[in-house]
């Protein structure tokens, strides 16, 4: 299969494979964003009995992300790749990743495996159909597909690993680095995090937000919050830790109502 050169132009200084959890790593790229800052293009592995990759990354930085996924995982060990929804940014190296992981199947839902099959060509005898709020098996631990609150297509699915209380948020949660990259959001200055992630949501990922019920939206951001998470990734935020998680909850929680914050 052949393929454009990416433009690694467009990537910043490379990050290391970041672990979050024991056996749980974050697999990240960054690109410049507005006002000398950067946006993160994240990806996740966790190296269970049965290893899985979350989301595939894009194909700028196609190279270096294989480089951290097989530094991490041998290929032919990859059983699942569960993929949050098929934007480009989350999906940009599945159709390669399954050709490279001949033993992988692939995680989505029902509505998502149509557009995959149509978009990728990728067979349905190689899906495994979970639905938000199922789990599934992955040998030694139990994972659970879990929307986010908040999302740019209503095919989105977070994943929620019980054993380790590590939950990848897809976009949610999304936030820029300052000039000078970070690991963790608590390695930021605590009103800059807010604003920014403010204003990532209301500018690229989910405008509508402003639109919806306070008390409702609250209650869906308390659900996510009762699993248990001890450790947000989010594919577009530097990862969250510790006492951070509950100021990320209550970040999220507040969006309906702070316009004032996305300037």
């Amino acid at each position: 299969m052949s393929h454009l050169a990416p433009d690694m132009s467009i990537l910043g200084p490379r990050q290391a494979p970041l672990e979050v959890a024991p056996d749980t790593f974050v697999i990240r790229a960054i690109t410049p964003s507005v006002g000398g800052t950067w946006t993160n293009l994240n990806s996740m592995v966790i190296r269970a009995a049965e290893p899985v990759i979350v989301d595939t990354g894009m194909a700028t930085s196609r190279e270096a992300w294989f480089e951290d996924l097989f530094s991490l995982v041998p290929a032919d060990e990859v059983r699942w790749i569960f993929v949050t929804h098929i934007d480009c940014d989350h999906a940009g190296n599945l159709v390669e990743a399954l050709e490279r992981c001949s033993n992988a199947g692939l995680v989505t839902s029902r509505g998502e495996s149509y557009r995959t099959a149509a978009s990728f060509g990728i067979p349905f005898e190689r899906m495994r159909m979970v639905e938000n709020g199922q789990d599934f098996d992955v040998g030694d631990r139990v994972l659970r597909a879990v929307r986010p609150p908040v999302y740019d297509s209503p095919y989105t699915r977070g994943l929620f690993d019980h054993s380790t209380g590590v939950y990848y948020a897809s976009d949610a949660f999304c936030a820029p680095m300052p000039e000078e990259p970070v690991d963790w959001t608590d390695q930021m200055p605590v009103q800059f995090w807010a604003e920014g992630m403010a204003k990532f949501h209301f500018s690229s990922l989910c405008p509508w937000v402003s639109l919806v019920d306070r008390r409702q939206f609250r209650a869906e951001v308390d659900k996510l919050a009762g699993l248990g998470v001890e450790v947000i990734a989010s594919a577009h935020s530097p990862a969250i830790r510790g006492a951070a998680v509950a100021r990320a909850f209550e970040l999220m929680a507040g969006l309906p109502s702070a316009m004032e914050l996305a300037g």
